[in-house]
């Protein structure tokens, strides 16, 4: 007889394998069978399909196939009530959560609207963006959180939002910006932080995340599309935190307007070029430097080209090696923070999307 093998196992009486059904098979036609013919099939035993001839230990009969029909089907219904218990569980937890759900959005909605609006709103168009922010401008009383990336921009991008901040300033409210180093090279940011005053403190880094205007910790707006066409406005605490936070560890890490840029300690070497060079040792492209530092990919293929004739480099594989060689593949210094006394730099104006 074959041997029992084991991918044919473990299995029910409802699908018996090969040896096992020519063994109760042959049980069932003789009445019984030698116990050595099963001993290759031990699952017959354990399924009690065949058990011990009370008359001769040596001999096996087997189970009537009507009882184990019985049994299976006896299974199959038990297994059926089961599901539909737990079927019927389900339906009753499903309805339980929901009803949670409900009660949770509706507390959640009336707290929104006491406190001036729902949790997230999506603004389409720039006329409900413009709108939104008139409104938060108009209703805020004491402090704006601004992030403003991107390079030098044109005079009239600058003056859009410049009624708000003019009637915050009128206020008495505070306001802090953060741009990248590269606003620090345009006239329209100087002449914009000439008008604010003190009512404005800017900062910049290298590289800033998106934008980002935060209204007394209460109320922020972030663009919701690459155009900057569409923008959420959001009121949920948890989210409202959590920007506050990003904005504050940003703001640690900026240098004042009023602060030159740190010396790079290699002879000429920007500081922008040092920032160049440290994206170029983590094995970005061209145009993402560009975009992340807020310049063209123009200027930077010009700044790339200028690292490689002061540091001798044939290729860019070869720039890579010499900018690791002279330290330049790390975050660059900074200098530590001092009072910002405003001077230029170029970007929106802070209260524009």
């Amino acid at each position: 007889m074959a041997g029992h093998r084991t991918d044919e196992h473990p299995h029910g009486a409802d699908r018996l394998c090969d040896d096992g059904d020519r063994v109760y098979s042959r049980a069932v036609r003789r009445g019984r069978v030698p116990r050595t013919d099963a001993e290759p099939v031990p699952c017959l035993l354990e399924l009690a399909l065949l058990h011990p001839d009370p008359d001769d230990m040596a001999w096996l009969v087997p189970t009537s196939p009507q009882e184990v029909m019985t049994r299976l089907l006896r299974g199959v219904y038990d297994e059926v009530s089961e599901s539909h218990r737990r079927v019927g569980s389900a339906v009753a937890a499903f309805e339980w959560y929901a009803g949670l759900g409900r009660r949770i959005q509706a507390s959640a909605m009336a707290s929104a609207t006491q406190e001036g609006g729902a949790a997230i709103r999506v603004l389409d168009g720039l006329s409900r963006i413009q709108a939104a922010m008139d409104d938060a401008t108009e209703a805020c009383t004491g402090e704006v959180l601004t992030v403003q990336p991107g390079g030098i921009r044109r005079e009239p991008e600058l003056t859009e939002g410049l009624h708000r901040a003019l009637a915050l300033r009128a206020r008495g409210v505070r306001m802090r910006d953060l741009y990248t180093h590269v606003a620090r090279h345009g006239q329209g940011l100087l002449n914009y932080l000439e008008l604010m005053g003190d009512a404005v403190e800017a900062r910049t880094l290298d590289e800033v995340v998106d934008r980002l205007i935060l209204f007394d910790r209460k109320v922020a707006f972030i663009p919701a599309n690459a155009d900057h066409t569409m923008a959420l406005e959001l009121r949920h605490p948890a989210l409202i935190d959590y920007f506050v936070t990003v904005f504050d560890r940003l703001w640690r890490l900026a240098i004042p307007v009023a602060a030159p840029l740190p010396d790079t300690g290699i002879e000429g070497i920007s500081h922008r070029e040092q920032s160049i060079a440290a994206l170029l040792a983590d094995g970005h492209q061209d145009a993402v430097i560009a975009e992340r530092l807020g310049i063209s990919v123009r200027t930077c293929r010009a700044h790339i080209a200028r690292l490689s004739e002061t540091l001798g480099a044939a290729s860019r594989t070869q720039l890579g090696v010499r900018i690791a060689q002279v330290g330049l593949d790390g975050p660059s210094s900074r200098v530590p923070d001092v009072p910002a006394q405003l001077t230029p730099a170029d970007q929106e104006s802070p209260t524009a999307l």
